[in-house]
């Protein structure tokens, strides 16, 4: 039985949305930098499910975390239990910041590893800036002298604060980021990470993608990660008002992890190399108020809930609009999200209903 978050029902919806794509990791051997977070974690849950009822030959999943952010969820270090079984699975408990080696070969290099709940950059922005560059870079070289595809995992907040003419936006918008404030070390070391892949790609030849994701929510977020959607689950866990921040008309789209990581997969396997994609859901775009709307329509309930400032823990400057332009993803790679932000709702906070305490 795995111990990964991922829910049965999704890892077979994912594998059912991939199709053939699936087969590109037969036989292959995936790192992943950063396996251990939330989307770490829902991709051990599915590469456990493609190995034993897809593919032909299993993939070998190699992940390397230094649990700085990991949680109660990377304490108990959760496992694949068939990756494991079969020796398909391998753990190191790393800073690749500083390095990494791996022996034999490498198919595909994902790096997620970094810091990207805003609360966690705030307390760690010298780390967040770190692993985004010098961890990339390592990863980089390692991918060049493996010879394998390399998918570095940024951010939609490498656009900044776009105007309303760039909404909804698109991959060759050039944002409109400060290289000072709280959100800087990740919005600009993100950036960074971005231009090494480019240079890898131009100098080296170095087959790289930039994967950008747009508000990724599901099952396995954990209830202290401070982002908006955990936040609200564990005050409706412990029937608390909801705090929401800022003025509550800022807007988001938010995007199903089965969605996430059908489009995430696509991207590792077949993207263009080169190139960078908005993976996530363009529709619908929603305030923050509205939000809380849609989770009253699924809890079947009324929330109580107030405007409050920022707190100290949690920066400012936020963007007051993310909606992604994904026609790129859908012509090159036939991405097409299909979870309703209902659905997807319903789906997290049956989730969270069974394993948030409510605990402020």
């Amino acid at each position: 039985m795995t111990t990964s978050p991922c829910l049965p029902r999704d890892a077979k919806e994912i594998a059912e949305m991939l199709g053939d794509v699936a087969n590109d990791f037969s036989g292959k051997t995936v790192l992943m930098a950063g396996g251990m977070g939330f989307l770490g974690r829902y991709f051990q849950g599915v590469f456990e499910y493609l190995n034993h009822n897809v593919l032909a030959e299993p993939c070998r999943l190699i992940i390397a975390d230094n649990m700085i952010t990991a949680g109660k969820a990377g304490i108990s270090r959760p496992r694949a239990a068939t990756l494991v079984d079969s020796g398909n699975f391998e753990f190191s408990q790393v800073d690749v910041s500083g390095g990494f080696e791996v022996e034999g070969p490498v198919d595909f290099v994902i790096n997620l590893a970094g810091i990207a709940s805003p609360y966690y950059y705030r307390a760690y922005p010298v780390e967040t800036l770190d692993v985004a560059v010098n961890g990339t870079r390592h990863l980089l070289d390692l991918a060049r002298d493996k010879g394998a595809r390399f998918t570095f995992f940024s951010s939609s907040e490498i656009y900044g604060d776009p105007d309303a003419k760039h909404i909804p936006t698109p991959e060759s918008y050039r944002g409109n980021v400060s290289c000072r404030g709280p959100r800087a070390c990740y919005d600009e070391s993100k950036r960074l990470g971005e231009t090494l892949c480019y240079i890898y790609h131009d100098t080296y030849g170095t087959p790289t993608n930039t994967i950008r994701p747009f508000n990724v929510y599901g099952p396995g977020m954990q209830e202290a990660d401070y982002r908006v959607l955990p936040n609200f689950a564990s005050c409706i866990k412990g029937s608390r008002t909801l705090k929401v921040y800022g003025t509550g008309n800022q807007t988001r789209t938010f995007c199903y992890v089965t969605d996430a990581i059908n489009g995430f997969l696509r991207v590792v396997a077949r993207g263009v190399p080169g190139e960078a994609y908005n993976i996530g859901n363009p529709t619908p775009e929603i305030s923050v108020f509205e939000l809380v709307e849609e989770i009253e329509k699924v809890l079947g309930k009324s929330i109580d809930k107030e405007v409050i400032e920022y707190p100290d823990s949690y920066p400012a400057d936020e963007p007051n609009r993310r909606c992604p332009d994904i026609v790129k993803a859908r012509r090159q790679l036939d991405y097409n999200p299909q979870v309703t932000i209902a659905d997807g709702l319903k789906r997290f906070f049956e989730w969270t209903d069974e394993t948030y305490v409510g605990e402020e």
